[in-house]
């Protein structure tokens, strides 16, 4: 397979990393296909098991670091520490290959597995603390998930109380709220099938490729993942300095 990567940038070979939550994947892809995906599902934290799973996708697809064209990685929101290491362990790749860095929104990644719905999407995350992160999709012309609304943090009842038409929900979140959406929002609230519920890597990987076309890189020195709240840590830490 190495004709797919290196040089050919109009068929870019990109490697996706994603740890936004417990399921974590790695995988390659390049423009309209998925090379290899390996799912990071263990008893090992992302840390320990993230460059095995690299080695072990590079491996079986018979291709090296210095045939992929870039990195992405998913930008959250999601777990804070998934968030952290997914994107450490993508920079340290990048600053070894000199290949460019691609930042996703797990969200986007996501709604983007629902391709030509009519209905509005909603993924849905679990944030804890009884809360989800969450942002509104619709499908343009071409089939492809645009947002419409600003990456949320709040309430599952009060992203109901915001919810009037028929709604697609997709994410993690169903498991802990879908019941809550159902008696509220009735046969409005919709739920994807669970076999897409976690954010893949191969979904942040195609986002990806129109992103490398467009020259549209982080810098990895100041490359920060995307929260939207702060974390246990920064608001205990807050609390000290007061």
């Amino acid at each position: 397979m190495e004709q797919l990567g290196g040089s050919l940038t109009h068929n870019p070979v990109i490697l996706a990393i994603e740890t936004a939550g417990m399921v974590g994947s790695v995988a390659l892809v390049a423009d309209g296909m998925c090379i290899a995906e390996n799912s990071l599902q263990s008893h090992l934290t992302h840390s320990r098991r993230l460059l095995v799973g690299i080695d072990q996708l590079m491996e079986g697809a018979r291709l090296s670091l210095a045939d992929i064209d870039a990195v992405v990685v998913s930008m959250g929101p999601g777990s804070f520490t998934g968030l952290r290491i997914g994107l450490s362990t993508a920079k340290g790749l990048i600053m070894a290959t000199e290949k460019p860095l691609i930042g996703v929104s797990t969200l986007d990644s996501l709604a983007c597995q629902l391709m030509f719905v009519p209905q509005l999407i909603c993924p849905i995350l679990d944030a804890r603390k009884k809360e989800v992160f969450c942002a509104l999709y619709r499908c343009d012309a071409q089939g492809y998930a645009r947002r419409t609304s600003d990456y949320m943090v709040l309430s599952p009842e009060r992203l109901a109380e915001e919810i009037h038409e028929p709604t697609v929900f997709v994410g993690d979140g169903i498991q802990a709220y879908g019941s809550l959406f159902k008696s509220v929002l009735g046969d409005n609230a919709m739920f994807s099938p669970t076999e897409i519920f976690f954010p893949r890597a191969a979904s942040i990987g195609m986002l990806a490729i129109s992103k490398f076309r467009e020259r549209n890189f982080l810098d990895p020195v100041t490359a920060t993942p995307t929260y939207i709240r702060a974390s246990d840590a920064e608001l205990n830490f807050g609390k000290l300095k007061k």
